[in-house]
């Protein structure tokens, strides 16, 4: 009876995994972006607290993209390292690069959010681009790509952000992650259900971000200047997406166990405070992900009915997998086939895990 039981529950857990495989991540594997090409001023806003090296080498590559009008602000987070020094230089030779100093934030807000708020007041202009001082454009028209997904009155605009591809297994775990991450809020904003972003690749215009009272919100809470922003345009807000390789950004990850796992709780602490709908919808398919292995693991251990369990994992591995490798090529992201498996187990197990410890221990920082 047990054993029926578990074989029902698994079956549902795979039809579940079908549902959004097909209805949600397959039409993303043949998304074309936006082809109208963008023409208005752009303001390109990064928040950087301590961050010289990475300065160093990403605005560069910033004030070298192609675009015909555009402005880098830069907030200077309370940096202690030589960071001022380096951003004043750049704003004596180039007109359309500003600073914006930060000496001290205000005790009951959070430092990421006072910066990039006060960024967004110093921009000239109406279309705002964010991206993290730790992140490269992949390309010299990653502004123009970006805003190309201003279309039908949109607002806001979802990009992609993969992280680089480095030796070990961390690193790619790390990477199905937010391979996995970004299937889920890009298929689902294509779905007219936007309901994150990254803000390593995020775009909105300035009425949007004063419409929608900025980060007012959730001004106390560590983390969400990009998916509780767009929790809260998504109610009143047009969202669209671009994902070809050339509007994409790519940051280098975590590369102790140790930095991911206090990263991704802060991440996750944050899921708590999505609309219930969301909860809901994204709740259905992580659990229905977790359940699959345990009910599988429960039934190898009772060893019966392997036979079903090896024709219900056949059918999930066989018609899911597939699609996300559809996905990843689209998204022009590696994964290997052979490893997927492996990190689709280590992956959901760990966000169990990783959920238990947000509920139990709820002590975050910012930097």
């Amino acid at each position: 009876m047990i054993t029926t039981v578990l074989l029902v529950l698994l079956a549902l857990c795979v039809l579940v995994q079908l549902y959004f495989s097909f209805f949600y991540f397959l039409p993303l594997s043949k998304y074309e972006d936006p082809e109208s090409r963008a023409e208005w001023p752009v303001s390109v806003v990064v928040a950087a607290h301590d961050e010289l090296e990475n300065l160093v080498e990403l605005l560069p590559i910033l004030l070298d993209q192609e675009y015909p009008e555009f402005e880098i602000i830069v907030v200077n987070d309370r940096s202690e390292d030589d960071t001022e020094f380096y951003l004043y230089e750049l704003e004596k030779q180039f007109p359309n690069f500003r600073v914006v100093t930060i000496k001290k934030t205000p005790e009951y807000l959070n430092p990421k959010k006072y910066a990039l708020a006060l960024g967004i007041r110093a921009a000239k202009y109406e279309h705002l681009l964010l991206t993290d001082a730790d992140c490269r454009p992949l390309s010299k028209n990653w502004i123009e790509k970006m805003q190309s997904g201003y279309k039908s009155g949109s607002e806001v605009v979802l990009g992609y952000s993969p992280y680089a591809q480095l030796k070990g297994f961390l690193n790619q775990l790390v990477r199905y992650e937010t391979l996995l991450t970004g299937i889920q809020y890009l298929s689902h904003a294509n779905k007219g259900n936007a309901y994150m972003g990254v803000g390593r690749n995020l775009s909105y215009t300035k009425g949007c971000f004063f419409k929608n009272k900025g980060f007012a919100s959730h001004i106390k809470t560590i983390g969400g200047d990009d998916d509780l922003f767009v929790r809260d345009a998504a109610n009143n807000s047009s969202i669209s997406i671009v994902i070809d390789k050339e509007g994409q950004t790519v940051s280098i990850p975590k590369k102790t166990f140790r930095e991911w796992i206090v990263q991704k709780r802060r991440h996750m602490s944050v899921g708590g405070r999505y609309k219930a709908s969301d909860r809901r919808r994204i709740g259905i398919f992580v659990v229905s992900n977790i359940l699959f292995y345990i009910i599988s693991i429960i039934i190898l251990v009772l060893n019966t009915h392997l036979a079903i369990l090896g024709a219900l994992v056949g059918v999930r591995y066989l018609s899911v997998f597939p699609v996300y490798m559809l996905v990843a090529r689209r998204l022009n992201d590696t994964i290997s086939l052979l490893m997927l498996p492996l990190l689709d187990v280590v992956y959901f197990l760990n966000y169990l895990f990783l959920g238990i410890s947000v509920i139990l221990f709820k002590k975050f920082r910012w930097k």
